[in-house]
């Protein structure tokens, strides 16, 4: 067998053998310096719907941008001591956190001078 063969992958289930040549840019929308420069109000809202019986509190109507909105998503769920996810839609940020949290969120928010309404 010559060695033309041995280096020939002929098919494979492998993810990391299929090779892409070009990988479309992640689009994370606006850095987290140009979020604080602009003015936004969040909504937040209570989910239960879906979940099991359990309570979501959602922060909706954020700004675009997954630095901004991963960070808050961070310090929300270390402050609040709980679990929770962000998720980026085409023309917003959602943040959900577990639990009835409003309070400790609104908290926050006023020592860091975001905008919020649906209290």
């Amino acid at each position: 067998m010559s060695s033309d063969f041995k280096n020939k992958l002929v098919w494979s289930d492998d993810p990391k053998d299929k090779l892409t040549l070009e990988k479309p840019a992640k689009d994370v929308g606006a850095s987290a310096a140009e979020v604080e420069k602009t003015k936004w109000t969040c909504v937040f809202r209570l989910e239960k719907n879906g979940r099991g019986g359990k309570t979501v509190t959602v922060i909706d109507q954020l700004p675009r941008s997954e630095q901004y909105v991963s960070a808050l998503c961070k310090e929300l769920k270390s402050k609040c001591g709980s679990g929770g996810t962000y998720e980026l839609l085409k023309d917003r940020g959602v943040i959900e956190i577990q639990g009835d949290k409003r309070d400790a969120i609104k908290a926050l928010f006023d020592k860091k001078g975001i905008r919020y309404k649906g209290m």
